[in-house]
């Protein structure tokens, strides 16, 4: 997607970030634009 998230290497500073990063880059453009939170969530289920 075009909205990738940098993956910093200290962990513990950015732990949220550390576990998160690489899942949230993974996801299709469709998914990151969603146009409601609903929708996100609907895409996201669908996802994984």
């Amino acid at each position: 997607n075009g909205l990738k998230l940098p993956q910093g290497k200290d962990i513990r500073k950015n732990f949220f970030t550390g576990r998160v990063v690489k899942p949230w880059n993974r996801l299709p453009r469709a998914v990151v634009e969603s146009p409601s939170l609903e929708v996100f969530k609907r895409h996201v289920d669908e996802e994984l």
